[in-house]
C-alpha cells in the first residue's frame, strides 16, 4: 500500500514512516511498512498478535533497529536509535508489558519519563513532585504513590505506567494495550485522557484489541496483516465488521462455532474450598471444581479472584478455612507444592511471573517437564534433538509463530508468549487449570486459539478455572462463579449465565 498525500486543508504529519522493514530471521514483521500520525488526532492500530503493530512502534521508540525505511519527524528524516533520541523528539510510549522499578516508589517510576529522571534515586529524590501529581490526577490514580510499586496490584502498576508517559508534555503519545489491565471505569477514564490529548494537539496512537474501543474513539484506523497493511480508514467509514475482515483475512460471523465446554458424565470432585479466607482479600470462600468442567470467575477488579488463585496455586497462604484436593487435605506449602500436587496457574502478568524471557521458547515450554528429555536420572544433561523436536511439534500444534524454537521468548509478541505459557502447564496434563486473564491483550485469532486449548484440557479431564474481566469470555462456561469484595456472591449455570446477569452480581 502506498502512503496517501496529505489533503488540501489536511494537517501535515507530525510523524511518517516510509518504507520501514524488519525481520527476525526468516520471520518478516514489517514489509515496507508506510503510516502517518498526525496533531490532533487518535490514529488506531490493530491486527492480529504478531502482525507488526508493536514492532512498528519499538521502532519508533528506539528499541529496535529498522532493516530499511526511513522516520520522518515534522518532515525531515530522524535517527532513532535509542529511548533518549525518541524522547529528544517529544515522543512517548506506553508499551503493551509493564517496565516499572519495583523497588521505586509509584511518584519515583513516573518521574522516570520525565527530563528529569537521571535524578530520580532512593536517595536523592523524595516527595510527590507536582507534575506528578497531576500526571497521576489525568489517569484517576487514587492509591498512594511514596510506596514501592511491588506493593501495587498490576492494575494499579499499569495506572503508574500510564501516568509516567503524561508526566511531560509531548507531541505523539503511543499506547499499546493500555486498557488491557483495567476495570471499566478506568479504561474509560483512559479514553477520556486519550481525547483531551488529541484535542489539545497531540498525535495518539491506540493499540488495542478491544474493537469496540477502537471503532468509538479513534478518527483513523489501520490494520496489519502479516507485517503489510491491509487495510486503512477515516472515521467515517470505520466498522467493526470492516476491521474484522481486515484483521483475520475474512468475514467472521459472530458466535461461530461456539459450543458450551463439555461436561463429564458424573464427575468427581477434584477441589473443594469451605470457608477459606485470607485478610481482607479473600472471605469466606466456599467451591467445588469438579473433573473436566470449566468454570468461570467474574467480577470486578479487586474483587478477589487473582488472590483466590494464588491461594489455590500455593502463591500465598490462607489464613483461615480448608481445602481438599482429591478428598485429602491440600495447604500447599509453595508452589512447587501445588505443582507436584497437579496444580497450574496460568498468570495475568505472563513476563514478570511466568516466563523466563532471556531464555528461549524451547526452555520456557519444557521447564516443567524436563525430566522427560534427561539422558538419565544420574545426570541434568537433556537429549537436546529430543527437546527441540518437542518444542517445534509445540509450537506448530498451538500455531506459536517463531522461525526457530531457540530464540529468546522476549522476541514473540504478546499473544504468541502467552501461548508458550499455556503449552508449558498443558504439557503436564494437570488436574486443576487456573487461567488468570488468559486472552488479556490476545487478538481474535490468537483468542480462538487459546479457546481451543482450554477445550482440549476440558475434554482431558482437567478442572479448569477462567477469570476474566471481559465477560463476554465466560458465557461457554459451565458455571459462574462471581466475586466482590472478596467473597463469592453468586453462581449462575446453564440460561442464567449472561453478562447483564454477571454485571447484577458484580454490583448488587
Amino acid at each position: 500500500m502506498t502512503t496517501a498525500t496529505t489533503a488540501p486543508g489536511q494537517a501535515a504529519p507530525l510523524v511518517r514512516v516510509r518504507g520501514l522493514t524488519k525481520s527476525y530471521g526468516a520471520i518478516r514483521a514489517l514489509r515496507g511498512v508506510d503510516v502517518s500520525f498526525r496533531r490532533g488526532e487518535i490514529h488506531g492500530l490493530v491486527g492480529a498478535n504478531g502482525a507488526g503493530k508493536s514492532t512498528l512502534i519499538r521502532c519508533l521508540a528506539g528499541l529496535e533497529r529498522p532493516d530499511a525505511g526511513d522516520i520522518l519527524v515534522d518532515g525531515e528524516i530522524a535517527h532513532v536509535h535509542g529511548p533518549d533520541d525518541a524522547a529528544r523528539l517529544g515522543l512517548a510510549f506506553i508499551h503493551q508489558e509493564l517496565n516499572l522499578v519495583s523497588s521505586f516508589t509509584g511518584a519515583q517510576n513516573i518521574m522516570l519519563g520525565s527530563h528529569r529522571g537521571s535524578m530520580v534515586t532512593p536517595r536523592r529524590f523524595s516527595g510527590v513532585p507536582r507534575a506528578v501529581l497531576d500526571a497521576a490526577r489525568r489517569v484517576g490514580i487514587d492509591f498512594p504513590l511514596d510506596i514501592p510499586v511491588s506493593e501495587l496490584t498490576v492494575h494499579q502498576q499499569w495506572l503508574v505506567t500510564i501516568a509516567r508517559a503524561l508526566v511531560e508534555d509531548r507531541a505523539l503519545i503511543a499506547m499499546d494495550e493500555p486498557t488491557a489491565s483495567l476495570d471499566a471505569q478506568e479504561a474509560a477514564t483512559l479514553l477520556k485522557v486519550a481525547r483531551e490529548l488529541a484535542a489539545s494537539g497531540v498525535a495518539v496512537v491506540f493499540i488495542s484489541h478491544r474493537l469496540d474501543e477502537v471503532t468509538a474513539v479513534c478518527d483513523r484506523v489501520t490494520a496489519f496483516k502479516d507485517g503489510s497493511i491491509s487495510l486503512a480508514l477515516p472515521r467515517a467509514e470505520i466498522t467493526r465488521e470492516a476491521v474484522v475482515r481486515a484483521i483475520v483475512g475474512h468475514d467472521v460471523t459472530p458466535g461461530a462455532g461456539a459450543t458450551a465446554f463439555e461436561v463429564t458424565e458424573h464427575p468427581r470432585v477434584v477441589l473443594r474450598l469451605q470457608d477459606v479466607g485470607r485478610g481482607r482479600s479473600v472471605r469466606e470462600v466456599s467451591l467445588t471444581l469438579h473433573e473436566g468442567e470449566v468454570v468461570g470467575i467474574a467480577g470486578l477488579v479487586g474483587s478477589g479472584r487473582t488472590e483466590l488463585a494464588r491461594l489455590i496455586f500455593g502463591a500465598d497462604r490462607p489464613d483461615r478455612g480448608t481445602m481438599l484436593l482429591d478428598g485429602k487435605p491440600y495447604r500447599p506449602r509453595s508452589i512447587p507444592h501445588a505443582i507436584a500436587r497437579g496444580v497450574a496457574y496460568v498468570p495475568e502478568e505472563r513476563r514478570s511471573e511466568a516466563l523466563f524471557l532471556t531464555h528461549s521458547v524451547e526452555d520456557n515450554l519444557h521447564i516443567t517437564v524436563w525430566d522427560r528429555w534427561r539422558m538419565s536420572k544420574l545426570l541434568p544433561l537433556i537429549r537436546p534433538r529430543a527437546s527441540r523436536a518437542a518444542a517445534n511439534h509445540t509450537c506448530r500444534t498451538l500455531g506459536i509463530k517463531t522461525a526457530d524454537a531457540r530464540r529468546p521468548v522476549m522476541s514473540l509478541s504478546g499473544g504468541n508468549q502467552q501461548k508458550v505459557v499455556m503449552g508449558r502447564w498443558l504439557a503436564t496434563n494437570p488436574k486443576i487449570l487456573i487461567l488468570d486473564e488468559p486472552t488479556r491483550g490476545v487478538d481474535v485469532g490468537a483468542r480462538a486459539d487459546i479457546y481451543d486449548r482450554i477445550r482440549e484440557a476440558n475434554r482431558s479431564g482437567s478442572a479448569v478455572l477462567v477469570i476474566s474481566s471481559e465477560f463476554e469470555e465466560l458465557l461457554e462456561c459451565n458455571r459462574v462463579l462471581v466475586m466482590a469484595e472478596g467473597r463469592i456472591v453468586g453462581e449462575l449455570t446453564g440460561g442464567e449465565i449472561t453478562v447483564p446477569n454477571m454485571l447484577h452480581l458484580c454490583y448488587a
